[in-house]
């Protein structure tokens, strides 16, 4: 995984937890990748993957079987999606609003562009 500067490693491997989650990659209350297997996939320390699952765990998206490993949470798919949305709200569409008012593109040519790449 190619790893961006401008976001912390462990929220990236957040992200591409919630991604798995939200395609149906993993499903509620299926085991994921050990913390150890995550690291050596992602080549990050052991610890960083662990923050990331102990974040999750917090967030209720993951849990953990003592001894076992770490699961989908039954309500995994809602609470990410939630999670996902939110953060997009906060953190990413106010820059789209901005660089669509910058290059004065109005809701109509959006929605055409939106059912261009979208349908």
């Amino acid at each position: 995984m190619e790893f961006q500067d401008t976001k912390s490693i462990y929220l990236q491997i957040c992200d591409l937890i919630i991604d798995k989650i939200l395609r149906k990659e993993w499903r509620a209350g299926e085991r994921i990748p050990s913390v150890r297997e995550t690291a050596v996939k992602l080549e990050v320390n052991p610890n960083t993957v662990m923050r990331s699952y102990l974040y999750l765990d917090e967030k209720q998206i993951l849990y953990t079987k003592r001894g076992i490993g770490y699961y989908i949470h039954e309500n995994g798919y809602q609470t990410a999606s939630e999670f996902k949305r939110e953060s997009f709200i906060r953190n990413d569409l106010p820059h789209i609003f901005r660089t669509l008012e910058l290059l004065k593109i109005d809701f109509n040519e959006l929605k055409r562009l939106y059912q261009r790449f979208c349908t």
